[in-house]
């Protein structure tokens, strides 16, 4: 029977089950012993939730003859859990007690257990409520920049993508609701993510490996966007926000709003965002063609949509389905073939190059809570998606991206046995993906993913121990895989790299199934030592397979100006100088990780301090090996000159240069070549808040990475030190912060990979909350890069091209009720 059958039969059988029916009620204090107004008191695999009242009470439907778990959480206070044995009378006068923090503590949806930041052994970090609005930007590595450990691969405002600890794309995967975006950014940093943070709840961030709960494509981490597409709450409530920036002419409108009719809950949101090419600071480095001042070209971008959602809330949990749409139109900055991104403020305007996308997707959820057998809770998510976008140059379109996929995770979870918590996940995904044009560099595949999970955890006394294991089979077919011919050769205008000319001949058309199976383990410790301090030691075995893009590119991806050839192919030991690569018939390794990672977290009182180190250690690290060479990019520029000596200084895929061939004029790229390797990550990040006045607060943050090649040499486009500081001030009616970030020179470089100076950066926000009726608004100013800075992002595949914005202002408004 098909899969898809099999978990139908399964949610229905669910509706069958016998409720229960008793109560727990109590009290929740702070640890002055005074009443906490507003705290959620909530049962472990139920969905019973309740808020105390003014004097902290509350009342909460619980199962009787059972231990039960009862879950407490409030703003600026650390989460509890707490067990409680329910007589077949019921249970009263239960005392909560709660410790004030300073640090961000939310349930974590990434996760089945739904742990807190502060009680899992693997760090993670949760951007939501006033934090998120004031940093959400037009993409998703924007908004997620200013966190601990993670940074941006800046691709001109349009296609940012976010970093974990300096690895990213295939390694980082980007999920929806707990479900893969589907989109195609893993594959290029040209391409946007298909995700809104202007309609998120939160954004979640798993940082390091996370395969046990989503496969070997999240070895470096995750990043979860969550919303309410799919309603689990009766309550009524809605939220809206209008803003404008200066240095873009961005404009945003966003709303989200849910209710429900009887049993029905019902979700809904949309957005609009409409941006121009953005202004850089006026200051050009010397020696340098570009222009001072003016515009980046490209960098300008439309986007719209929405999504729909509807559960049907039962007693024992939910059912529910959401179709969310989205179309964003988006530059390529870098992208033209005319030579730099820039445009002059009164000058000429640079060619037109942008995609067009389209996405729509279906989400399934559900969660049902059962009070007999061996059973206690089943989550059902479901997902389809549809997406698609072109490259348009000149108003023809060049490229096609298509990327259809189908996922469903089922989570088993069973009543706690020998004070044992947890279950078994089973997972399935494939996807079909397709580039069809002239800058197809990978050939349309296929790939399926089925796995098998199992997660624990136990208290044990302070100690809590948390351990799991997953196993999965990873399918990846193509049936139209080129080896193009490709030759090398030196020529009079370059002594030093070679450079490889092909034509569109063909050599070999063969078709291509590989079959891996990594499986991983983890095991984690987090010992609360002490009331509002706590350790905790995570390692985990990972396995990845490698992505369709890393084994089958043969062609030039011009997102990152570069000819990539995959690791299905290899320099032709022979030398030959008519064709540069052949068939690589050596086996197709896994990149494998073991990870550690130790953290120290004091989260009570007035100071907080969170110290993180990690040490990872990956074989067969995939990565784009500078070969030395040029290929054609088949692109005909005009007749431009460019100075192949630009290669020996700092090209990082930045440079591109022109070669005559009779009467056209192509340009050339760098040949990189997924060569696996093996690599060492590791480094630190830290938080420090200090709430020196009742009013005011004063953060300092920092993170590190180093990722050198076991052989010798670095990895291109590490992530450089990076220190924060942020001074913020909170009234009743007013809030303020003043942030400042160093972003070091980054001397640990690739061969040819330039090192760009450093650059600080200063932004700022000023906020003015009142009410009106029943709504509370909020007016608000924030300014970014204050100081006008140039500054060259090191992680960027644009760094040339393309500098951060100048000086901006945004003002908004925003509301809720």
């Amino acid at each position: 029977m098909h899969y898809r059958n099999k978990i139908a039969m399964l949610v229905a059988a669910a509706f069958s089950q016998q409720l229960w029916a008793q109560s727990v009620s109590g009290v929740v204090l702070d640890s002055k012993g005074q009443p906490i107004a507003g705290a959620e008191v909530s049962l472990a695999g139920s969905q019973a939730r309740v808020k105390t009242d003014a004097a902290g009470t509350f009342l909460l439907a619980a199962p009787a003859g059972q231990l039960a778990e009862l879950h407490v959480e409030a703003a600026e206070f650390a989460h509890r859990n707490q067990h409680v044995q329910v007589p077949a009378a019921g249970l009263t006068n239960v005392e909560l007690r709660l410790l004030p923090t300073l640090l961000e503590v939310i349930d974590v949806k990434a996760s089945p257990l739904h742990a807190s930041a502060t009680e899992s052994a693997l760090p993670i970090s949760v951007l939501s409520g006033e934090q998120l609005k004031m940093q959400q930007a037009s993409t998703l590595g924007d908004t997620l920049k200013n966190q601990v450990g993670v940074h941006s691969n800046f691709y001109g405002s349009v296609a940012s993508s976010p970093i974990i600890r300096g690895l990213d794309g295939p390694r980082v995967l980007i999920t929806q609701n707990g479900l893969d975006a589907g989109d195609a950014s893993r594959v290029g940093p040209d391409h946007s993510v298909a995700s809104e943070a202007g309609t998120a709840e939160q954004i979640e961030v798993l940082r390091g490996p996370a395969t046990l709960f989503y496969g070997s494509g999240a070895i470096g981490g995750v990043v979860n966007v969550v919303d309410e597409r799919v309603p689990t709450r009766r309550d009524t409530r809605a939220n809206w926000q209008l803003e404008r920036q200066s240095v873009n002419n961005e404009k945003l409108a966003a709303a989200a709003g849910q209710t429900s009719v009887g049993d029905v809950a019902l979700y809904a949101d949309a957005f609009w965002r409409e941006q121009d090419n953005y202004k850089i600071p006026g200051v050009a480095e010397i020696g340098s063609d570009e222009p001072k001042g003016g515009r980046v070209a490209n960098t300008d971008a439309t986007a719209r949509g929405g999504s729909f959602g509807a559960s049907y809330l039962l007693d024992n949990g939910f059912v529910g389905i959401s179709m969310g749409k989205l179309d964003r139109q988006y530059g390529i900055p870098g992208h033209s073939h005319g030579g730099h991104a820039h445009e002059a403020e009164a000058g000429e305007a640079a060619e037109r190059v942008f995609a067009d996308l389209e996405q729509d997707r279906v989400q399934l959820n559900s969660q049902l809570n059962f009070t007999g057998g061996l059973l206690s809770q089943l989550n059902v998510k479901a997902g389809y998606t549809d997406y698609q976008h072109a490259e348009i140059e000149a108003g023809a379109v060049g490229t096609t991206f298509k990327n259809r996929s189908e996922e469903t995770r089922l989570e088993l979870l069973h009543r706690e046995w020998l004070d044992w918590r947890g279950g078994l996940s089973l997972h399935y995904k494939h996807s079909d993906f397709a580039a069809v044009g002239a800058e197809a560099f990978t050939p349309p595949s296929t790939q399926e993913m089925l796995a098998l999970g199992w997660m624990e955890e136990r208290h044990f006394g302070p100690l809590l121990w948390q351990v799991g294991a997953r196993t999965e089979r990873v399918t990846i077919k193509a049936d139209q895989v080129l080896l193009p011919q490709l030759g090398a050769h030196e020529d009079d205008v370059s002594k030093v790299h070679g450079h490889a000319e092909g034509g569109d001949s063909v050599i070999r058309t063969f078709a291509v199934d590989h079959t891996f199976k990594p499986y991983s383990l983890s095991s984690g410790l987090v010992w609360e030592y002490q009331d509002g301090y706590n350790t905790a030691l995570s390692f985990s075995h990972s396995g990845r397979a490698p992505a369709a893009s890393e084994l089958l590119s043969f062609g030039p991806h011009i997102g990152t100006n570069a000819y990539e050839i995959g690791a299905l192919f290899r320099l032709n030991p022979a030398q030959d100088a008519q064709q540069a690569f052949v068939l690589n018939t050596a086996p197709i390794e896994m990149e494998v990780s073991n990870n550690l990672d130790l953290t120290w977290r004091k989260f009570s009182g007035d100071v907080a301090l969170v110290l993180n180190a990690f040490y990872n250690q990956i074989d067969n690290y995939y990565y784009q090996q500078d070969t030395g060479l040029f290929a054609e990019s088949g692109h005909d520029h005009g007749h431009e000159e460019h100075d192949h000596e630009a290669h020996d200084h700092a090209h990082d895929h930045d440079h591109d240069h022109d070669h005559d061939h009779g009467d056209e004029h192509f340009s050339e790229l760098p040949v990189y070549w997924f060569n696996p390797a093996d690599v060492t990550l590791h480094g630190f990040e830290a938080q420090l808040i200090w709430q020196f006045a009742s009013e005011w607060r004063f953060t300092q943050q920092a993170d590190f990475v180093r990722a050198r090649l076991d052989a010798g040499g670095d990895l291109p486009r590490t992530p450089p030190l990076r220190l924060q500081s942020a001074l913020s001030w909170q009234g009743e009616a007013l809030s303020a912060e003043l942030r400042f970030s160093h972003y070091s020179q980054q001397k640990h470089t690739e061969n040819f990979e330039g090192s760009l100076p450093g650059y600080n950066l200063l932004d700022a926000n000023v906020s003015y909350y009142f009410d009106l009726g029943d709504q509370q608004l909020a007016v608000y100013l924030k300014g970014q890069n204050l100081t006008d800075e140039d500054a060259r992002v090191h992680t960027s595949f644009l760094k040339d091209k393309a500098p951060l914005p100048g000086r901006s202002l945004g003002l908004g408004i925003r509301g809720e009720f």
